[in-house]
């Protein structure tokens, strides 16, 4: 995961806050912004605010968690063919927080595109990286 402290986060582009809330609205309900969006790669960004935060402001894991699940089922169900996808398993390791203020990028990527069934892992990389 890779945390930038801010004093003020960057600005947000109208264009991927419209695609994020048409696809993916907890995600939109949570600030964050989808960047790239294809069967290749899913991507963007997230300023932790006070309302993804604990109330000892750091981000919380399930944010973690629904970005990951969020991410690599876009990714999954475009390169399915836009076909129903259903995660099997989802483990997230936490081995850096975010704090309030911080912006925490994320991207999914596929590790194995299978007829049927797309395997999920996780490694924790410099930046946050999830694996369909």
């Amino acid at each position: 995961m890779e945390n930038r402290s801010q004093s003020s986060p960057p600005p947000s582009d109208p264009r991927a806050l419209l695609v994020t809330e048409a696809v993916d609205a907890p995600l939109h309900l949570i600030g964050f912004q989808i960047e790239e969006l294809s069967p290749a790669k899913v991507a963007g960004h997230l300023p932790v605010t006070a309302k993804c935060c604990q109330p000892f402001k750091v981000l919380h894991g399930g944010v973690s968690a629904l970005m990951a699940e969020a991410l690599a089922s876009l990714g999954a169900h475009m390169a399915g063919g836009f076909r129903r996808v259903a995660g099997i398993h989802l483990s997230i390791n936490h081995v850096k927080s975010a704090e309030l203020g911080d912006l925490v990028y994320a991207q999914a990527t596929p590790f194995n595109i299978g007829r049927t069934l797309q395997v999920p892992s996780s490694p924790l990389l410099p930046r946050l990286i999830f694996l369909y």
